[in-house]
């Protein structure tokens, strides 16, 4: 996915549920701080864009969004990439990381989509610890768009388990080694 793709969903998105406050949290959330252009492939191969809402506490919105661009959709079906509803609450996050946000569109006054800070994203991929995440929190390593010291000592903010954050912890040093 690139830019414009990831746009398109949050226009769409915006325009189904009448709510332009959209909060990026999948992986495309990179996109919101580095250009296609200049990420690794394993960066930006997703064609689905995970996309919640500030207010949605009954998951209406993100439902809508799932029904009408979600996978498997008209949409789908037309551009080859689509959104994936979900909550807030869905990525497992560092304290903090709503002070990072990073804006999608700076220059567009009307846009109010905002993406994860791309060190915070990281994080919720090593929590989520799928064999995609670790493929594209290494790719980002391995490309220096990623500070693994600063990963470290956000590790620390995680509200998870100290298991948990042990493996979190462990698979930074593994990654950032390759």
């Amino acid at each position: 996915m690139n830019r414009e793709q990831l746009a398109h969903i949050l226009r769409a998105a915006s325009k189904i549920v009448e709510d332009p406050n959209i909060v990026v949290l999948g992986s495309q959330a990179i996109l919101g701080s580095h250009d296609a252009d200049d990420l690794p492939e394993e960066a930006t191969r997703s064609i689905e864009a995970d996309v919640a809402f500030w207010d949605d506490p009954d998951n209406v919105k993100s439902d809508d969004v799932d029904g009408a661009i979600g996978e498997l959709s008209a949409f789908h079906a037309t551009f080859g990439y689509y959104a994936q509803g979900v909550s807030i609450s869905t990525a497992v996050l560092p304290a903090g990381w709503r002070d990072r946000l990073v804006p999608f569109d700076p220059t567009n006054p009307d846009s109010a989509a905002v993406c994860l800070d791309p060190h915070d994203l990281v994080l919720a991929k090593l929590v989520a610890g799928r064999e995609k995440d670790l493929e594209f929190a290494t790719a980002l390593l391995s490309a220096d768009l990623i500070d693994d010291t600063l990963l470290v000592q956000r590790s620390l903010d995680l509200p998870v388990l100290p298991p948990i954050l042990e493996r979190v912890r462990h698979t930074i040093q593994r990654c950032a080694r390759r």
